[in-house]
């Protein structure tokens, strides 16, 4: 374990559904936190009290949420478009994109990500999710002159990891293709560094491992997309309310044209900074050893499929070979999941143990 006992021990107080049994559902929604409820009620309970004064204390907010994100995952802070969620700034994003661009996306990818190409008259290619995945990207890549490749960085399904370090060598060795991806399976489980990934516009919905709630987002762009993309998307939020400044607004304040939630905005920024008191390499390292531990118990009762055993690195997200009766029976013993695909899908986080995992491999072996 990472964190010591006395210390997970605090953690865990933190968050009062630990109380009801083992959550193995991060992949649905981060749980809700006592300090940042108690942050939340802070905030309304000054906007009941002083109204429009408040104004000037929310603009600071967004303004500080900006500079977090860009700290958080080392991006520029005028390169930092915030969203109230990831599938509304792609399609904005996907308006600039010359619609008889080249695309490569995976087979199975997250709905909003696949649909948000497939509605729109692109030229699409796919690649299956298979474990050799990278191969079979590198060589359409190469093959046929791909202009976008767009992707999970984590498969929603199974968790399935793509190779970060693949990324980076992909795009150094194809300097025009643009890497779009979506993090919001994966931001907040793993560090991670924008700058140095190779990837052109990383986007996520914070809702799930960033532990900020419902309604907010961010997206990521590296700085060749101003110049390649061409939003149409724009409001008086977007030039500040500054009546001057329509001819003059920065590339992503073109994804915030109306006003944004100094309570929703805020809570990302608490989460932000939450997650780094804690630590960013002692959550990494606590999550790895999470999904090590899974794997190899999930092997070993034969619950994964084939393509995860010649990988290394894996995400936090699996999905079990499991019926419905099954399901059931994991959910009579109080552990938190959901159900995907053909499987049952179980997701850790900083807040889970070890001894965690070892109850529920007890309880599936008690299902056989």
């Amino acid at each position: 374990m990472y964190f010591n006992q006395k210390n997970m021990k605090k953690l865990r107080k933190e968050f009062p559904i630990l109380r009801n049994g083992i959550y193995a559902n991060t992949a649905v929604y981060g749980l809700l936190y006592e300090s940042l409820l108690e942050w939340r009620q802070e905030h309304d309970l000054d906007f009941l009290i002083h109204g429009s004064d408040m104004r000037e204390n929310s603009l600071k907010v967004i303004s500080d949420t900006r500079q977090t994100v860009g700290e958080f995952f080392n991006c520029k802070r005028e390169n930092i478009a915030l969203v109230n969620n990831f599938s509304t700034g792609l399609n904005v994003l996907l308006e600039g994109i010359h619609p008889k661009k080249k695309i490569v996306l995976i087979e199975g990818d997250y709905p909003s990500l696949n649909w948000s190409f497939e509605n729109r008259n692109f030229d699409i290619r796919y690649v299956q999710m298979v474990a050799n995945i990278e191969e079979q990207i590198q060589e359409i890549v190469e093959n046929e002159h791909i202009d976008v490749l767009a992707l999970s960085l984590v498969q929603w399904l199974d968790g399935f990891f793509i190779d970060l370090a693949f990324l980076k060598r992909l795009k150094s060795e194809n300097p025009d293709l643009m890497i779009i991806a979506d993090g919001t399976q994966f931001c907040g489980s793993t560090e991670f560094d924008f700058e140095d990934s190779g990837i052109d516009v990383l986007g996520a919905s914070a809702y799930k491992w960033l532990l900020a709630g419902y309604g907010n987002g961010f997206m990521l762009f590296s700085d060749r997309v101003k110049d390649e993309v061409y939003v149409k998307n724009i409001g008086f939020n977007a030039a500040n309310g500054d009546l001057n400044k329509k001819d003059h607004i920065r590339f992503a304040k073109l994804f915030e044209p109306g006003h944004l939630s100094s309570l929703t905005f805020g809570s990302l920024k608490f989460s932000l900074n939450y997650l780094t008191k804690i630590g960013v390499d002692k959550i990494t390292a606590h999550n790895r050893k999470l999904s090590e531990k899974a794997k190899h118990e999930f092997q070993g009762l034969g619950l994964l499929d084939d393509k995860f055993y010649g990988r290394g690195n894996h995400s936090t997200i699996f999905n079990i070979e499991a019926n419905e009766a099954t399901f059931q029976h994991l959910q009579n013993n109080d552990v938190y999941c959901a159900k995907r695909g053909q499987g049952v899908r179980l997701s850790f986080h900083l807040y889970n143990t070890e001894e965690e995992i070892d109850t529920i491999v007890k309880i599936l072996k008690t299902s056989r």
